[in-house]
């Protein structure tokens, strides 16, 4: 196993070694791919951890997670936009939670997707809170999916950076930015 000098996520590391050993902790494997991304919200961790363990509420802010259906508490089913309209399905098992720290979970074997993550929240003193995704994943039919995926803008390392930038939008201020006019906005014009 690979000597960690710093506390910077393993998923930014430079270090060959200290990568695989963080896929094989999250995957059981060191084959696939591995990010993380970090963002300070402005709000204490115990509202933000509330907000991202209902899992229904997800969607208001991830942009390819079409919908999220709660099984029983530890278990969820995702249905996913993926590239050239298409969308992909699995179950999600939490395997390890802490009361406002750390969501972690894998998908179930059967998964379109094969993945496994967790997300961390650490206070970050009168900043707020320090929000960390990391995402392991196998793509579907390996490099050439996982370029689709990037030509197609729905490659997890993107959407990871995009979501957790909404998310932070959202939890600050209430609502996400965007250029594109809402549907409610569309009525209003209307009426």
């Amino acid at each position: 196993m690979a000597t960690r000098k710093d506390d910077a996520p393993a998923a930014t590391s430079k270090s060959a070694d200290v990568r695989r050993d963080a896929l094989t902790a999250l995957m059981g494997t060191a084959r696939g791919e591995l990010i993380g991304r970090t963002v300070t919200v402005n709000r204490p961790r115990s509202q933000l951890f509330a907000f991202w363990r209902d899992f229904s509420l997800l969607p208001s802010f991830m942009d390819n997670v079409e919908r999220i259906d709660i099984l029983t508490p530890s278990r969820s089913h995702w249905v996913v936009k993926a590239p050239a309209g298409k969308s992909v399905e699995w179950d999600a098992v939490i395997t390890e939670e802490r009361q406002d720290e750390l969501i972690a979970w894998t998908s179930s074997e059967d998964a379109d997707v094969v993945s496994s993550g967790r997300i961390e929240f650490r206070d970050a003193g009168e900043r707020g809170t320090l929000v960390t995704a990391t995402i392991a994943y196998e793509p579907p039919a390996g490099l050439v999916g996982k370029l689709v995926a990037k030509i197609f803008q729905r490659e997890p390392a993107i959407q990871a950076r995009r979501d957790l930038r909404r998310f932070k939008q959202l939890m600050e201020t209430g609502e996400v930015a965007t250029s594109s006019r809402t549907h409610k906005q569309l009525q209003e014009e209307k009426a």
